[in-house]
Parts: C-alpha cells; structure tokens; sequence
C-alpha cells in the first residue's frame, strides 16, 4: 500500500498535477448489516472534513450486508474501497483470495479496530420472562431472536460467546457445552441471514422473547422504538466483539484509490470519529473522549478469542469451517 501511495505521487508530479486531483472522488464502504446509521453519521462527517483537509469533494458510498456474503460479494467482483466488518474471520477470507494485504492489522490502531462490542440481550418491557443470563436462553418458555450464524457475524459472536459460557458452567466438558448450545439453537424460531433483518423478526414482527446481537443494536433499538419499551440486559460474561477495518487492496490499487481509503479509516480514529461511534452505543478506547461517555456502558466482565478458542485460525477450523462444531449443531436442530 505504501508502494501505492508513493506511486501514486511520483505520477502526479510527473504530469503536473496535485497528488489528489489523481484520486478518485468517490469511496465504497463495505460494512456490516446493522451499521447504517453508524457509518450515515460517519460519512457525514468525514466528508465536510476531507472538503476542509484537502480542498476535494467526495462522496461515500455503502454496502451492507452479512460481513461473510459480503467478503464473498467483494472475490465475485464488488468493487468495495474499504470493508468495514464485525468479524476477523472475513477480512482473512479476503486475505486468503489476494484481496487484502496479510499485515492488515497492523496498518491501523487496535489491530485495526477502531471499536468494540459485545453480544449482549434485548427483552420486551418489564422483562416478562425475567431473562438475565445465557442459562435463561435453554429454558423452554423462552423464545431467541438471533441471525444465522452460517452468513451472519454477529450471530457467529452470540454462538461463541454462549461458547465460552458453558465451557466455564460446564469446566470444559464438551458434550454438556454442545448440548447447551444446540439447546439455544433449538429455541430459534426463526433464522434470518443478518442482524438487521433479526431486529426486524424482534421488534416489528413481535416474534421472540428476547434478541441478540451487539449491544450497540440493543441501544440504538431502545432510541428508535422508545426506551419504555424495551429492557438492555448485560450478561454476566460475554465475548469482545471486534470491529476490523481494512483497505481492499486490489480494488484500492486498480481505482488509484488508497489515499483516499486511508483517509476515511483514519478518520474513524479521530476524535470526531469515536465520538460518533460512542454516540451510536459502541464501546471505545480513547482515552479523550471514552470518559464523556463511561456511565453509558456498564461493566461486563469480556472474554477473548485468543484467550478461550486459541485465536480465530483455530475457530475457524475447529468451529466454522465445514462439517466442523457450528455445523454439526446447527444441522441437529
């Protein structure tokens, strides 16, 4: 990339011209399904930012969608700047197929994470059915709301995160983990291929008697739909849920694009930017701006990836890859 960018000057010094009149004006953001009103203010922002930084005019574009489907959409030909994604797993996948470079997380702060979540649940007013815990979600009066972990990263958080759950109930015993798990799976009504479409099963079609998904979509629900109706409950213990960002090479290289890539991840680092990920209930690490907004969040004890499943080449091949744990269980309901 940084051989991009270098060439990307040398030419427009050659011909004459500023290095950004070379760039083009406008930027894809692949992102994840429940991201759009996060990155509608993100875009918002930036682009009177970039206007003021360097005199262009720009315009972003969006694409949302399950982060797997649209890792795969970008090998079979979108043409995406920049992928915002939920999962690590999915940007590998595009390192794998020569989209991405191998040291992706190293190109942007936090592993190139600009924020954080967590699974956490949703229930209706009052919280009839007095849910608090992932041990609440295998009783047989409960209804679960949550997407289907073959397409969707979120759900592929909620299934770890009930994971590492049971294999602290449990001490690791790996039939009673299992069945803890599918139990949870049996009492899926419904499996929808994203988030956003599992906010819709919960909130507009009334199915379910609790939804998960990150907490940032349990707050952002609560501020549209009315606070009096529905109860934001922590579990005890939960999965941190990382949001990667990357630069799409290859695409980025072909449209001459980078600088301008740069500049729209950087941007999400930015103080404005966290501000703006902080407002729309995710969870942040800088240390200027988290603190305005530290009643907001309660405390959660987070259990890792790389702590519990030893790291997410060993989930993907022991979990997700196929014929492996989430398929065995899944295709048992």
């Amino acid at each position: 990339m940084k051989r991009l960018l270098l060439a990307g000057v040398a030419a427009a010094l050659l011909f004459g011209a500023p290095a950004h009149a070379q760039q083009p004006t406008s930027l894809l953001n692949a992102s994840y399904d429940i991201a759009r009103e996060l990155f509608a203010a993100v875009n918002d922002a930036f682009i009177p930012a970039h206007k003021e930084a360097t005199g262009q005019d720009v315009a972003v574009d969006q694409s949302h969608g399950g982060t797997s489907r649209q890792a795969r959409a970008i090998t079979e030909g979108l043409e995406a700047d920049v992928v915002t994604f939920n999962q690590v797993t999915d940007i590998d996948f595009l390192v794998q197929n020569g989209f991405v470079s191998e040291d992706w997380q190293s190109e942007f702060p936090n592993q190139s994470s600009p924020f954080y979540s967590l699974p956490s649940f949703l229930v209706r007013e009052g919280n009839p059915k007095g849910i608090e815990d992932w041990d609440d979600l295998v009783r047989e009066d409960v209804q679960v709301i949550f997407p289907n972990p073959k397409t969707s990263g979120n759900a592929r958080y909620t299934y770890l995160a009930a994971y590492a759950y049971a294999l602290e109930a449990f001490e690791g015993d790996a039939a009673k983990v299992q069945e803890f798990v599918k139990a949870i799976f049996d009492n899926v009504p419904v499996f929808d291929t994203g988030g956003r479409a599992a906010t819709t099963t919960f909130v507009e079609r009334q199915i379910g008697d609790v939804l998960i998904t990150f907490e940032a979509e349990t707050k952002a629900i609560a501020r549209e739909f009315g606070e009096d109706q529905y109860d934001l409950i922590t579990p005890s213990v939960s999965l941190l849920a990382e949001f990667p960002v990357a630069i799409v090479d290859r695409v980025a290289e072909r449209r001459g694009s980078g600088e301008l890539a740069k500049a729209y991840l950087d941007f999400l680092y930015t103080d404005e930017g966290q501000r703006i990920a902080a407002e729309h209930g995710h969870r942040i690490e800088n240390e200027t701006v988290a603190p305005e907004f530290a009643e907001n969040y309660p405390e959660v004890r987070l259990v890792t990836v790389e702590d519990v499943f030893g790291g997410w080449d060993k989930v993907q091949e022991e979990h997700f890859a196929s014929g492996a744990i989430l398929d065995q269980l899944y295709g048992q309901r």
